[in-house]
């Protein structure tokens, strides 16, 4: 088998064979394919795509290509495809981990304008995000949850594709993302999973018909690999909830676990955790949501969260957001915001310190931004639309005027898209 012939196949819009992909994926982690070589396969996909066969083939061999972790009990996941405020994994891990449903969970950090559930958790004094396999299986074991950085050799022809793909402009491919994505899910062990797909401004996917298409193939891929997969489409045409930055969002997170939290952040975490434990438990959507709501209003989240916090010894009662500087942001007209520019919101929050452009950038817990104001709300010229935190003697105020704009009439701003299962 040569990879010139795999080349010119694909370029020539044929399907590859099982042995086909494995052949590439092995070949090029153990060196012996060259970059070029898949730097043209990868362009070849872009441009003519693959079947379903094909991505559930590539994502297996991805997954096969390094370390998996083997859980002897059934164990539920959560993916988001990445936005701007998102924290919801600090909300729906321990209230999913109420309801008698093991969460073992594997997160990242961030990168560019998305933020990372990794970089949270660390910005709680002492929380420790690296556990070996027995410590991560005892504690879930123990109370049915725990969240920690993906430090095994998880999918490595994953990451050494990926970071090819970075450089050679075919990184916008449904196939090359949903193989990317499952391969890491499959490998972490999980047997239910939950996707959340972010669609709009703050996205990937910018728009509803590619983000749709995203979420069907990674459902395919995951009934092929006999994991119970669920796609939500939800709303990134505004930062989720009202905090964008690491310890403001374990903050807010603490919030809606209290039951005090923006009601767009409480309403998706609400859905997120009803279909985990809906395909986990096996029961209907209606039931699971009842039953999270019930343990959310409780206080019983809350205290899983604590637990969590605790058992990788984090201490919440030193978590505290004290900020050099505070720059204020007031409306220059009135009337509705009507959009917002979701991914410049996000750079700026980078800006402040709050997120990292390279994968060595250090990062400002503290550093972020409060909102106000968002999509659909009423504001008079001079009203506060949010306040910018940091530790640098930078002024992004215009930057952030910028980024929103203020009509005379509301927009259409529904926060759930679409379910595919």
């Amino acid at each position: 088998m040569r990879m010139y012939d795999i080349i010119e196949k694909k370029k020539n819009k044929l399907s590859l064979t099982k042995e086909e992909i494995e052949f590439f994926v092995n070949g090029y982690v153990a060196n012996e394919i060259p970059d070029y070589q898949v730097s043209s396969l990868l362009m070849a996909i872009v441009l003519n795509g693959m079947d379903d066969l094909e991505v559930t083939n590539l994502t297996l061999a991805m997954a096969n290509s390094g370390d998996k972790l083997n859980l002897n009990f059934n164990a539920v996941d959560k993916h988001s495809t990445g936005g701007v405020g998102d924290k919801t994994t600090l909300i729906i891990t321990p209230i999913v981990a109420c309801l008698d449903c093991k969460v073992a969970k594997m997160s990242g950090k961030g990168l560019g304008y998305t933020g990372g559930t990794i970089d949270k958790l660390e910005s709680i004094p002492g929380f420790k995000v690296q556990l070996d396999d027995d410590k991560f299986i005892n504690q879930i074991n123990d109370i049915n949850v725990s969240i920690i950085s993906q430090t095994k050799n998880i999918a490595p022809a994953d990451k050494k594709i990926y970071a090819l793909r970075d450089v050679t402009a075919t990184v916008e491919s449904i196939p090359l993302i949903a193989s990317s994505i499952m391969s890491k899910k499959i490998a972490s062990g999980a047997k239910n999973l939950v996707l959340d797909i972010k669609v709009g401004s703050g996205a990937f996917m910018k728009n509803l018909i590619d983000a749709s298409k995203l979420g069907q193939t990674m459902v395919n891929i995951g009934k092929n690999a006999s994991i119970n997969t669920v796609a939500i489409l939800t709303n990134m045409n505004e930062p989720l909830g009202n905090n964008i930055g690491n310890n403001l969002e374990v903050l807010e997170a603490i919030e809606v676990l209290k039951g005090n939290g923006p009601k767009d952040l409480t309403d998706i975490s609400i859905e997120l955790a009803s279909y985990m434990v809906s395909i986990t438990k096996n029961i209907n959507y209606e039931e699971a949501k009842t039953k999270v709501i019930e343990v959310l209003d409780s206080g019983k989240a809350l205290n899983k969260f604590y637990e969590l916090v605790k058992y990788q010894g984090g201490d919440i009662s030193k978590l505290n957001h004290t900020s050099k500087y505070e720059y204020k942001v007031y409306s220059k007209k009135s009337g509705y915001i009507t959009k917002m520019d979701t991914a410049k919101i996000g750079k700026i929050s980078s800006m402040l310190g709050a997120g990292r452009i390279k994968k060595d950038d250090l990062i400002d817990y503290n550093a972020g931004i409060v909102l106000n104001k968002k999509i659909n709300d009423y504001v008079n010229k001079n009203d506060l639309l949010a306040t910018l935190y940091t530790d640098k003697k930078i002024d992004l105020i215009n930057d952030y005027l910028d980024s929103i704009e203020i009509t005379d009439n509301k927009v259409n701003n529904d926060l759930i898209l679409g379910v595919i299962k």
